[in-house]
C-alpha cells in the first residue's frame, strides 16, 4: 500500500483513518464531499503536519466521471463515503439508494478499470438487523430493517460480486459501533455528552434497551488497516467489534456518573424509532478479525468516553444538546 484513496475522509471515522494512514507513511489522497463553503469536515481536527501531505479533493461519488478521476494512480481505496444517519433514512430513502448503492457501484467499477489492487468496502452491524443469536458472527443472516441498512446490504453485496464477477480484491470490514473524537451530534454517545456537560437535569434519549458494541476509533481504524495489508482475506467480511455489549441505559448511566451529576434519564417518544425497525441486540463475534488481522481492540469503554468527554468540553460549539439530530 504506496498510495491510497479515502472517501468519506472528512467523517468521522474516515479522518481518524487519514490521520493514521499519513503517520504510516501512505500517500493519501483524501475525497470530501463538495460543498460551497470548502469546508474539509473532521479533516481540520488533524495537525497541520499532516494535512500538508495530504492530497485533498472535493467531488461526489454519485458522478461517475468524477470518481474514474478519484481513482486514478491509486492502489489501495477505502470506501467510507456513505449517508449514515438512520432517522433520516425513513424521510429521504432514495438519497440512500443513490449515495450509498449507486455510489458505491461507480467506485467499485472505477476500481476495476483503473487496476486498483485492494479495495476495502464500509459496511456496518446494522446489516445484521436485531440479532437471532449473540455474538453475532459473520454468517448471521442480514436485515434490511431501516432504509438505511437497505442500502448498505445492497453496496455490501455489490462488493462483493465485483469480487465473484471483475476479480476485484474486496474486503468488506464490518465495524460495530465505532466511537470517538470528532463523532457527529447525532450519535449517541456525544448526545448523551453534551446534555450531561450542559448541566441539563433530564438526559433526553430515545430507547433504552437496545445493547451495543461499543468500539473506539483507533480501534476501528487499525481494523481497516490491517484489512488492506492482510493476504488471504480477498472476498472475505470481517466483523471489527469489541465483543463486549452495553445497553443505551446502561451507558447513559456511565456517563453521567463520570461527569460528577446526577441528571435522571428520559425516554423521549419523539427520538424512538419504528417498533420493526429497532435493531434490539447488538454484540460482536470478532474471532475472524483476530485470525485473519490478527486484530483486537485495546481501548477500554471508560477510557474511551474519557477521551471523548475530554474533546466535547474543548470543542462545545460543535454540539448543541437542546437540538436532536437525525
Amino acid at each position: 500500500m504506496n498510495r491510497a484513496l479515502v472517501t468519506g475522509a472528512g467523517g468521522f471515522i474516515g479522518s481518524h483513518l487519514v490521520g493514521r494512514l499519513v503517520q504510516e507513511g501512505v500517500k493519501v489522497r483524501a475525497l470530501v464531499h463538495y460543498n460551497s463553503r470548502n469546508s474539509p469536515g473532521n479533516l481540520t481536527f488533524l495537525p497541520s503536519s499532516i494535512r500538508a501531505d495530504i492530497d485533498m479533493i472535493a467531488g461526489d461519488i454519485r458522478d461517475p466521471f468524477f470518481v474514474q478521476t478519484a481513482v486514478k494512480e491509486v492502489d489501495t481505496v477505502f470506501h467510507l463515503a456513505a449517508l449514515i444517519g438512520i432517522p433520516y433514512s425513513y424521510v429521504a430513502p432514495r438519497h440512500y439508494v443513490d449515495v450509498n448503492v449507486s455510489g458505491t457501484i461507480n467506485l467499485l467499477h472505477a476500481s476495476v478499470e483503473q487496476g486498483v489492487t485492494r479495495f476495502v468496502h464500509t459496511s456496518t452491524y446494522e446489516t445484521y438487523g436485531t440479532a437471532r443469536y449473540v455474538p453475532i458472527d459473520e454468517a448471521h443472516p442480514l436485515q434490511g430493517q431501516s432504509p438505511y441498512s437497505a442500502s448498505k446490504i445492497g453496496a455490501d453485496k455489490l462488493a462483493e460480486s465485483y469480487f465473484t464477477s471483475f476479480g476485484l480484491n474486496v474486503v468488506v470490514v464490518r465495524p460495530f459501533n465505532a466511537y470517538g473524537p470528532r463523532q457527529s451530534a447525532r450519535a449517541i454517545i456525544p448526545t448523551i455528552i453534551s446534555q450531561v456537560l450542559a448541566g441539563f437535569e433530564t438526559i433526553r434519549l430515545g430507547s433504552l434497551t437496545p445493547i451495543r458494541d461499543l468500539t473506539f476509533v483507533t480501534d476501528t481504524v487499525r481494523g481497516f488497516i490491517a484489512a488492506a495489508k492482510a493476504e488471504d482475506v480477498v472476498g472475505s467480511v470481517i466483523n471489527i467489534g469489541y465483543g463486549q455489549g452495553v445497553s443505551i441505559g446502561e451507558l447513559a448511566e456511565k456517563i453521567i456518573a463520570m461527569c460528577g451529576s446526577s441528571a435522571r434519564i428520559c425516554c423521549d417518544q419523539t427520538r424512538i424509532r419504528p417498533a420493526n425497525s429497532e435493531v434490539l441486540r447488538l454484540i460482536c463475534d470478532n474471532n475472524r478479525a483476530a485470525q485473519l488481522l490478527g486484530w483486537k481492540p485495546s481501548v477500554s469503554l471508560t477510557k474511551g468516553l474519557e477521551r471523548v468527554i475530554a474533546f466535547i468540553k474543548e470543542h462545545p460549539y460543535l454540539y448543541d444538546p437542546h437540538a436532536y439530530s437525525v
